[in-house]
């Protein structure tokens, strides 16, 4: 029986220490791997240990026909099966659900492995309300469709108490804190989670109102945005 290994991936180039110790072995137990990118998966696993020979391995980047049936093959195959996304944990925010599904599909044993995850480490130091919440991704980028949006959500905050959470490409990052800024309500409290696990690692959680009086320059940064309404 084939066993999927979901491997987790750093949220930083300088995060490794998040990671757990035996995350190495696991990597090695593989015979072939799944990931976003094959590029910077390789140099992620040379930075645990040099001595990794990277070829030794089957690679292949998800989202193609020929990936998925290389899966298939592999499991029937009987082989150990590393999932890896580009930046935490495959399945959650990534890539990597549809191989897990058919990995269910097909009798596999599905192996989660323990790692990083951007939207929980920011719920956690956020202060807002971790007991019911929501990941929504990306906000739409047209105008009139993400004011819309951003009203939707914080109706939705303040009916079913709960703390929405999502995401933005770093270099539309301050285009969304403006158009937040612009529609949310004054006293509503917004997080923003900048380079989790980084060396310059950022996080705050204000009143709308008090966003407004100093503005932090986002651009290019990976972050979390969430928010709360009373």
């Amino acid at each position: 029986m084939s066993t999927i290994l979901l491997i987790p991936a750093p949220l930083h180039e300088e995060g490794l220490t998040s990671l757990p110790s035996y995350l190495l072995d696991q990597i090695k137990s593989c015979q072939a791997f799944f990931v976003e990118n094959e590029r910077t998966t390789r140099r992620y696993f040379k930075q645990l240990d040099k001595s990794i020979v990277i070829d030794d391995y089957t690679w292949s980047t998800m989202g193609t026909e020929e990936s998925t049936s290389l899966f298939k093959k592999l499991v029937k195959e009987g082989l150990t099966i590393g999932v890896v996304s580009e930046a935490g944990c495959p399945g959650v925010a990534d890539p990597g659900q549809e191989l897990i599904a058919m990995a269910h599909e097909m009798g596999c044993i599905v192996h989660p492995l323990v790692g990083p995850s951007s939207i929980l480490l920011a719920l956690m130091a956020s202060g807002l309300n971790g007991q019911q919440f929501r990941f929504n991704g990306y906000l739409p980028i047209e105008e009139k469709a993400r004011q819309k949006a951003i009203i939707d959500l914080e109706q939705a905050s303040r009916k079913d108490n709960c703390t929405q959470l999502f995401i933005e490409t770093p270099y539309r990052n301050n285009a969304l804190l403006t158009a937040l800024l612009k529609y949310l309500s004054a006293n509503t409290r917004l997080c923003i989670a900048a380079d989790l696990t980084g060396p310059k690692e950022w996080i705050a959680t204000k009143a709308v109102s008090q966003w407004k009086q100093a503005l932090p320059d986002l651009h290019k940064r990976q972050v979390i945005f969430a928010f709360k309404t009373l």
